[in-house]
């Protein structure tokens, strides 16, 4: 396989509209999935781009460049509403695979069981996505369709994540259930940001599940019904009813149940709450 390494974007973009390529970022994903199978003749090795890596903030919020590993998420210092994120980082496979892979990867491989995509669904992420015609800015929410599905068009590179500032004393947690603790697919997972009153109450709060449908969903009805509760230990014992989890679709296969999972996803919700109960404010 001949790898094209451009230095910069404008070069990578004119290669994509001259010819489709397969996209290489840390390859986690790209050589695992062919297994087997013979690798492309070509392929866009993007890890030579400058300025494609790295954690920025500027007056609008956070822009994560599409090369930065989660190494790097784990290691930065951000606010106490990226902490789903920076435990979702250490959640990634092996430390090998944390300093390889990518969030722009992670994203566009579109597993349901991407680790990253909760954390990034409770902080209103925005993909910003490029190409020779110019550059748009997609809710992550639209942005993922389904299983190996985006919205992603052809000649399009994702050139960066973009997080607006969270509300103030906003904090978040990440819980994962698999197999056993490391290197292993998620079964389910729970990310929740939250922010309180004075008086302790819960003001704001978005809750994301993961590997428990096509692509990992938020839960209103949840969320609504959060509102105004106080936050401390008695949401341990929070009765998450039907409605509250209708968005989640599980499905039975090698891992779980899907009645192993949705029960799985509710009490990772919960003890996501107990952990942020224990947490003082950001």
């Amino acid at each position: 396989m001949t790898l094209t390494r451009p230095g910069t974007l404008s070069e990578a973009l004119a290669i994509l509209a001259d010819r489709p390529l397969p996209v290489i970022a840390g390859g986690t994903d790209f050589y695992p999935a062919r297994q087997g199978r013979p690798l492309p003749g070509a392929a866009l090795d993007l890890t030579g781009i400058a300025g494609f890596r790295g954690i920025a903030r500027d007056s609008a919020g956070w822009r994560i460049g599409a090369a930065t590993t989660w190494t790097d998420i784990a290691r930065a210092s951000l606010p106490p509403a990226f902490d789903a994120l920076h435990a979702a980082a250490r959640e990634v496979g092996s430390v090998q695979i944390q300093n390889a892979g990518t969030v722009a990867g992670n994203l566009c491989n579109a597993s349901p069981a991407a680790d990253g995509v909760p954390p990034l669904l409770v902080l209103d992420a925005v993909v910003e996505c490029a190409s020779v015609a110019g550059t748009r800015r997609i809710a992550l929410a639209d942005f993922l369709l389904g299983p190996r599905k985006t919205a992603l068009l052809p000649g399009e590179l994702v050139t960066a994540v973009l997080v607006p500032d969270p509300p103030p004393g906003a904090r978040a947690a990440f819980r994962k259930l698999g197999s056993r603790r490391y290197l292993v697919i998620s079964i389910a997972m729970a990310a929740v940001l939250v922010a309180t009153d004075a008086r302790g109450r819960i003001d704001l709060v978005r809750i994301a599940v993961g590997a428990c449908s096509p692509v990992a969903r938020r839960l209103p009805a949840l969320e609504a019904a959060l509102i105004g509760q106080h936050l401390g230990p008695e949401l341990a014992a929070f009765d998450l009813t039907d409605d509250m989890l209708a968005p989640l679709t599980p499905i039975d296969d090698v891992r779980a149940s899907a009645r192993y999972r949705r029960d799985g996803a509710a009490e990772l919700v919960r003890r996501a709450l107990a952990d942020l109960a224990e947490t003082p404010d950001g």
